[in-house]
């Protein structure tokens, strides 16, 4: 019974500790500052629904906010802030 026991409390733990890297690890907000506008937008899975429309909307192919040009994200946060 002891030696069943050992593994099973060294799974738990190994599972107890990797837990909270793995919830952080898929919980990975940006802020991006939005100089016309003078105000931060947090990158989130809603964020992601709105640039998707907008990609959609504008007729664009998908590629990551981070790569478009500098033009392309300030359309991006001036289509953005029509939509409210």
């Amino acid at each position: 019974m002891r030696t069943l026991s050992r593994p099973l409390i060294s799974s738990l733990l190994a599972i107890v500790f990797a837990l909270p890297v793995a919830i952080v690890g898929c919980s990975e907000h940006y802020r991006y500052y939005d100089t016309d506008h003078h105000d931060y937008h947090v990158w989130d899975n809603n964020e992601v629904v709105y640039y998707s429309q907008w990609e959609h909307d504008t007729h664009r192919d998908h590629k990551d906010f981070n790569k478009r040009s500098a033009d392309e994200q300030k359309e991006y946060w001036n289509w953005r802030h029509s939509q409210h």
